[in-house]
């Protein structure tokens, strides 16, 4: 399928409230636990329950085929409840995403209602020990074998890998790299887990390594040896924007906690909301949250017309989202004092969570030199990107 058969996604209004009823209900109170022990089962049937898990899926394909403003409303909102339950919105999606842009007709038809439904939970497995923003270190190998490919490599820093019942692993073939859905059960593929992760703890890290597994032809996801230019892409494209409606997440999450925490402490006789720097602190959080949050609609109004100006505005929204969300974070563990520094504080999971999002899905480095690139290649869309909040929520 060519990027000039895709229609634009009909833009809808974001269903706010319920993703919000949602998240208070089922995420926010359990994420100190999920922190501690990872997303459990009843957590993902109940995304599944609500059709989260296929929020991005066609409906034709048993997905809810929501545009991309109300799903990146649906991840900040996740991710203002818990970081890793937002990671398995991320990766479940970059999956479901991929084979619904470049599977077979097999492929969509066997996995994708599947995927929507959460009977199958996804992980993406692109990144190596010497292979994370540079592909062309990518050392993870597929052999020609009759039938079909052996893999061989080890995959690390794999979020969800530990619950995941398909991969989307990347391997090197002949002139390039090729994408391949590989079952959980395959043989030769064994997860180990990875502990001890600054942050998003809960999102069930592991690694994967992949020991002579025999794969079907049917198993390459697009095309031979232009995986990662193609399916990686795409798969990208997505996590970036998740990530980056999730930081907004984030730093809503800290607004909130910070705003309450001040309406209670008293400190020189005063509650500490009436004194000046603390009201500085709490207004840059709002207008980052504000900021973030525009940017982020903006990339979504933009994503829903396949406009040409979308990878732009998704990569300078993850930007400027993570570093508020640092921000944010930040400030959030300096207003509650010594309670903000321990684990099992909200403020301290806020903190850890938000320096791993100007890491994961492109790092804030990288994007400095992407972005950079893209204004110089075409700098008259800067002045273009607002025009897209006109179409929000029409």
């Amino acid at each position: 399928m060519s990027a000039e058969t895709l229609a634009p996604v009909a833009p809808g209004p974001p269903d706010t409230a319920r993703f919000r009823e949602f998240v208070d209900r089922v995420v926010a109170p359990r994420a100190a636990e999920i922190d501690r022990t990872g997303v459990p089962t009843d957590v993902v049937r109940a995304l599944a329950a609500e059709g989260h898990l296929g929020a991005g899926v066609a409906v034709a394909h048993g997905g809810a085929g929501l545009g991309a403003v109300p799903l990146g409303v649906l991840h900040e909102e996740v991710g203002r409840g818990c970081s890793s339950v937002r990671t398995l919105l991320t990766v479940h999606g970059m999956v479901a995403g991929a084979v619904e842009r470049w599977g077979s007709a097999a492929q969509r038809a066997d996995l994708l209602p599947r995927l929507a439904r959460g009977e199958v939970l996804g992980a993406f497995a692109l990144s190596e020990e010497s292979a994370g923003s540079d592909p062309s270190t990518l050392v993870t190998s597929a052999e020609p074998v009759p039938g079909g490919y052996r893999l061989t490599g080890v995959k690390r820093w794999i979020s969800m890998a530990l619950a995941a019942d398909v991969l989307l692993v990347f391997a090197r073939t002949g002139d390039g790299i090729t994408a391949f859905l590989v079952p959980r059960d395959t043989p030769g593929l064994r997860v180990v887990p990875i502990d001890g992760v600054l942050g998003t703890r809960g999102g069930l890290m592991g690694e994967v390594r992949l020991d002579g597994c025999r794969v079907p032809s049917g198993a390459v996801l697009g095309p031979v040896d232009r995986g990662f230019m193609t399916v990686a892409a795409t798969a990208l494209e997505f996590g970036r924007y998740s990530v980056a409606s999730g930081c907004v997440g984030i730093a809503q999450a800290c607004l909130d906690a910070s705003l309450e925490h001040t309406d209670r402490r008293w400190q020189g006789g005063a509650l500490i909301r009436d004194h000046q720097l603390i009201r500085r602190l709490v207004s840059a959080m709002a207008t980052d949250v504000a900021a973030a949050r525009l940017l982020c609609r903006q990339a979504g109004a933009l994503r829903e017309r396949n406009d040409l100006a979308a990878p732009l505005a998704t990569w300078t929204a993850k930007y400027f989202a993570a570093a508020a969300a640092n921000r944010a974070a930040r400030e959030t563990v300096q207003i509650h004092g010594a309670a903000g520094c321990f684990d099992g504080h909200p403020a301290a999971r806020y903190y850890r969570d938000a320096k791993v999002m100007e890491i994961i899905e492109g790092s804030t480095q990288i994007q400095e030199i992407v972005i950079a690139d893209l204004v110089r290649q075409d700098r008259h869309r800067l002045a273009e990107l607002p025009d897209a909040l006109m179409s929000v929520g029409r």
